[in-house]
């Protein structure tokens, strides 16, 4: 009998594959899709951040750069090609709602290097920035959006963040070491029934009629977690909702190309980093002024992105770097965010014996992906083996920087995290 069937093979789900298999259990991951990272992993922006509204948010991303800095080593494997790591810092520009003085201890606490500037900082920094406090982020059909700037701003320089250069290909990195592992990732299958004996999990069905008996379920199937939840019959004591979201990442070309550091602009609401080659990603921060896509059915999503998004972004992104053009045809990529009400993930076990998940990553979770899977291997080890975790929250102890991670902060029966509402988290 297989121990683990791990549902999805994005960056998440083969993460947690290779961790699993590390521990000697037998995996088995699925995926509807014809190979790993094919899902929302493949249209992730990548970027390697620290900003987080609560402790365990910073702590597990400041974990996960150091995996995403020895990719190979982390990986243990020869893989063949790699994703690559670009370290080229992130300054996250200061935003009423968010005063840097709310979060830079979180900083201080978990020992994340930073530097504060000052809007002459900023512009030296950034050649060519406007460094114009704009808040709050504006239509650019209001008037507004157009006015000067009432005053400037500065913002917080992490030099140790970056992105990843190819993001479904890191999934394929995982995949594969999760294989030379052990592991077997079964393609091109849709789970219709997870069954069940006597309160925990028994086996899981393929619509071929497929049956693989099994101990333990993890559900990290991202947008399609939601159904795979309804099949387990699991979620009625979720605290935490979970709804897929369209969302367009804009590719823009620069032709002196971009080589400053990746922005986050809450202020204008907006995001960018550079890409390889010189052109720029820009991405959104769902600003209230902007209605958010909600979907039903992530299988029915139009992939194309739109004109409407495209210039919005872009031009919002223009606003902060005035020599950028906004190009008439849009170009860039079209994903779906599995979001929790709180936009922090839910990494935990259900009311379902064996029956795990790994969901609710908004977005803001490929960054976490190396760590990831070795909270949800120890999760499985503990709570398999008698730990009560929902009465006394495991505590993760991250192998790399020493940091303890309180896990009930991923809880699926948590008081909703106050953060900043965003994909930022």
């Amino acid at each position: 009998m297989v121990d683990v069937v791990v549902i999805g093979a994005g960056v998440i789900g083969s993460s947690i594959a290779l961790e699993l298999a590390r521990a000697g259990r037998k995996v088995v991951v699925l995926d509807r899709a014809p190979g790993a990272g094919q899902g929302s992993t493949s249209a992730s922006s990548a970027v390697v951040r620290f900003n987080f509204s609560t402790a365990a948010g910073v702590a597990m991303a400041w974990e996960a750069q150091f995996g995403w800095r020895d990719w190979a080593g982390h990986l243990g494997h020869d893989v063949g090609d790699l994703a690559r790591f670009r370290r080229c810092g992130l300054v996250m520009l200061d935003v009423d709602a968010a005063p840097r003085a709310s979060w830079l201890p979180l900083f201080d606490e978990i020992g994340v290097p930073y530097e504060e500037w000052d809007a002459a900082t900023l512009a030296e920094r950034i050649p060519g920035i406007d460094t114009g406090r704009y808040w709050p982020p504006k239509r650019l059909d209001d008037d507004a959006f157009w006015e000067d700037a009432p005053s400037a701003l500065g913002g917080v320089f992490t030099p140790d963040a970056g992105y990843v250069s190819d993001p479904a290909l890191a999934a394929v990195n995982l995949a594969a070491a999760a294989a030379a592992e052990g592991a077997e990732f079964r393609f091109r299958g849709t789970v219709t029934a997870v069954e069940k004996s006597g309160g925990h999990v028994a086996a899981v069905r393929l619509a071929d009629g497929t049956r693989i008996p099994c101990g333990v379920v993890v559900n990290a199937a991202g947008p399609w977690s939601g159904a795979v939840n309804r099949l387990a019959g699991v979620g009625a004591d979720f605290t935490v909702g979970l709804r897929p979201m369209r969302q367009e990442v804009a590719h823009v070309p620069v032709p002196s190309g971009y080589r400053g550091p990746a922005v986050g602009d809450l202020d204008l609401g907006t995001y960018f980093r550079g890409e390889v080659g010189g052109d720029l990603l820009v991405g959104g921060t769902e600003p209230e002024c902007d209605p958010l896509q909600w979907v039903d059915d992530p299988d029915a999503v139009d992939v194309h992105p739109t004109a409407a998004v495209f210039e919005a972004q872009v031009t919002r992104a223009a606003r902060r770097l005035p020599d950028l053009a906004v190009p008439n045809r849009p170009r860039g990529v079209v994903g779906v965010y599995d979001v929790a009400d709180d936009w922090t993930p839910i990494y935990d076990r259900t009311d379902l014996g064996g029956f795990y998940v790994a969901i609710g990553t908004s977005g803001n979770q490929f960054k976490n992906a190396p760590v990831v899977g070795q909270v949800l291997a120890e999760l499985i080890e503990r709570v398999e083996n008698g730990a009560d975790h929902d009465v006394s929250p495991v505590r993760f102890r991250a192998p790399r920087t020493g940091l303890e991670i309180d896990l009930g902060a991923f809880s699926r029966r948590r008081t909703k995290n106050t953060t900043s509402g965003t994909v930022m988290g």
